[in-house]
This record gives C-alpha cells, structure tokens and sequence, in this order.
C-alpha cells in the first residue's frame, strides 16, 4: 500500500484544513495516510481514528522569528520524511506548500493552491509551481490562472467534498442558544445567515451595511455572523448603523448546521475564497443563497456549466460580474471591495447591489424556495466519493497505482 502523507499548518478552524482531515478518512484503505502539522494549539476538528504527527513549530511573530520556524519546520519535517518514506507529500496552504517543496525527499510533490490570497504572492507561486510535481486547486479559476499569467500547466482541480447526507444529519441537532429564537415563532421570520471567521477576506462589513439598508424595508429581519473572533469592529459598526439589535455573532460552534438550518438566506460578501466550503454546506441544508462574485469559487457553484461559460466569455480575464445574475444554484453579486471601511455614512454600490439581492429574495417566498430545492439538489454533485475517485486517479497517474 502506497504512503501518502498530508501536510497542514494546524486544524483549528478553516476550510483547507477540514478538507485535509476529509481526504485523510477518505482515503483511509486506500493508501497508508499521515497528517502531518506543525502545531497542535486549539485542534477543533475530530481526529480520532487519524494518524497524527505534530512536529510542535507554531507559529511566532516577527521577520527573525519566521525564518527560524522555516529552518525548524524543515528540519523536522525532512527527518519524518527520511524515516517514513512517503510515496507522496499533499500540502495544504501556502506555509505548509513551502515547507512541502523545500523538503523533498525522493516522493512526489503536490502542493495545494486553494484561496486567490494564495495567488498574491507570485514568487511563491513560481516557486511551488518549478517545484511541485503537480499543482491541485479547488476551482477552475485558480486553475486558468495558473495557466494565463504564469503559463503552467501541470495542474488540476478537485472540488472540496461535501458529505450532504452527513450534513443533513447533523442538522438535526436540538440546539437552546439560537440567536433570534422569539423570531422563529413567526411564520414569516426572515433570518440571514453568514459563516466565516473574523478576517477581512470575509467583507462582513460589507454584509452589515447591506443589511442596514435591508432592515429599511424589511423591519423584522435578522442577520447572524456566526465564526471565531471577536468582531468588535464590527459590532461597533452595527450599533452606528442602528442594527445592533437585529444582529448576533455568537462565535464559532462545532456543529453549525442546525444554526444554517433554521435560517432563511445564507449570505456569502467575501472579497475572496478558495472554494466556499460554507457556501455549499448551506445549500446542502435546502437554504437559497445570495453570494459575491469573488476569486474563486462562488460562481462556479451557483451557476450552471452554461451560464458560468457566457460569464466566462463576457469577461475572459476572470474578473467580476458587474450585474446581478440569478443562477441556476444560487443569485450572483458583483464583487465589493477588500479595503476595509468601518465608516456608517459610507455606503458603497456594491453594498447597494447586495442589499437589493437580498431584499428581492426576501420580497418572493416561492422565489426563495425555489432556490432552496435547486441549491439542495445541486449539493448532491460534490459527493465525497467523487472527489476520492478524481484525487486517486492524480495520484495514480504520477506514482502509478495506489491500490
């Protein structure tokens, strides 16, 4: 059986690392699977049943600082390597891809490109590129960006899996501290929901001055922003916009779906994504979806092969939509703007636009649920198994079989 080892930086909270753990159970029988991470500090994944390595380098501040955690993490990373002798390293996110390509010891080297942040740093992206034996990604758009602006074609993509039966299950969880609870006794309760940490890839504030202008027409709307940190600018800018009652961060919760579940819109105001795992996992529990048009991800899920292809052809270098698009999957949004602005009496057209998007699907319950059985039936295609077969066909490819 061929040994795979999985690279990530830690397993606190993020989409890349729950993909890394999803493919490391996977394929458990497949091939001999290690994760390998380079700090154990607040694991909020499950990991039983996983073979763990940790080789304890966490992170630390400051130029000198980060050059001695590189020359650390190679070190130990190089000697795990030479021991175990791994048929192939997977890494997941730009400082693990780093320390992937700098440690090659005789396996094949895949690195793992799966946010546009990544994409901003083109050096490391030659370098992972000259130095990998194949680059995966999460989208297309990575993908032919690859190819446009640095003419590199060993790449691929996967879709992240998404386990909607599991999903569904885990819906179903009895949950006491649902933020807006008095307004689910409402039959025409109308709760938006947005999931994400604290980072300004998010653009929550985006979403919360959307949302102060949806309020407007709709009084009896409720937004919650649900993921880790601590939001106090955010806050503050909800109380100066005069929406500090309607809105609830009630942090990060293990089991978010039950929350996702008794909502009525999933909003997604990123500025940027790999492949929103968020997104999707919101549609899976039957919700309907406004979503911006950020690199990368979100309009190759809401919208259908066609209508992503016209979209492709109206604007080949991949930038945004500049209209709403109500796609087959979910309503398309024009990308906003990365510079946070915390301003109250600045509000942006985009903000506008999205706000709009809302407030229609807010407007028509049939439209809603319409959207909510399309998004749920669409799930469907980023079956666990799917993703399993296309990452071992990779692998098999450049190591010949895994079996």
């Amino acid at each position: 059986m061929k040994k795979l080892l999985l690279m990530v930086p830690m397993l606190h909270q993020g989409g890349f690392e729950r993909v890394c753990l999803q493919t490391a159970r996977l394929l458990q029988g497949k091939m001999e699977v290690t994760v390998l991470i380079f700090s154990d500090r607040d694991i909020n994944y499950d990991v039983t049943g996983l073979k763990i390595v940790n080789i304890d380098v966490p992170s630390t501040p400051g130029k000198a600082g980060k050059i001695a955690n590189v020359l650390k993490r190679c070190a130990r990373v190089r000697r795990i390597k030479q021991k175990e002798h791994f048929d192939v390293s997977y890494s997941f996110g730009g400082s693990a891809n780093l320390i992937n390509v700098m440690t090659r010891c005789g396996e094949k080297v895949l690195t793992g490109i799966r946010c546009q942040t990544d994409m901003e740093y083109p050096r490391q992206v030659k370098l992972f590129c000259r130095k990998s034996d194949e680059v995966l990604s999460c989208s297309k758009e990575i993908m032919r960006e690859l190819s446009m602006d640095y003419g590199y074609t060993r790449s691929s993509y996967i879709y992240n899996p998404l386990d909607t039966a599991q999903i569904r299950e885990k819906a179903k969880e009895e949950i006491a501290d649902f933020p807006f609870a008095e307004d689910l006794k409402n039959d025409d309760h109308e709760i938006l929901i947005s999931l994400g940490r604290e980072d300004y890839i998010k653009g929550f504030w985006h979403l919360l001055k959307a949302f102060s202008l949806v309020k407007k027409d709709h009084p009896r709307a409720r937004l919650i922003i649900m993921g880790a940190g601590e939001f106090v600018p955010y806050k503050k800018l909800a109380e100066d916009l005069g929406i500090a009652d309607s809105v609830a961060f009630p942090g990060v919760r293990k089991n978010p779906f039950p929350y996702t579940a008794k909502s009525d819109l999933y909003v997604l105001s990123s500025n940027h994504e790999g492949f929103p795992n968020a997104l999707l996992e919101a549609m899976a529990v039957g919700l309907p979806v406004v979503a911006a048009d950020c690199k990368t991800g979100p309009r190759e899920i809401v919208l259908s092969e066609r209508e992503y292809g016209r979209l492709i052809d109206d604007r080949p270098d991949g930038s945004s939509t500049e209209r709403v698009i109500d796609g087959a999957y979910g309503v398309l949004v024009p990308d906003m703007s990365d510079q946070e602005n915390f301003d109250a009496a600045k509000i942006e057209d985009g903000e506008r636009i999205l706000a709009r998007a809302i407030g229609a699907m807010l407007d028509d319950k049939a439209r809603r649920e319409r959207y909510a059985e399309a998004a749920s039936e669409h799930a469907l295609v980023y079956a666990p198994e799917r993703y399993r077969d296309s990452l071992l066909e990779i692998l098999d490819r450049i190591t010949g079989s895994c079996s």
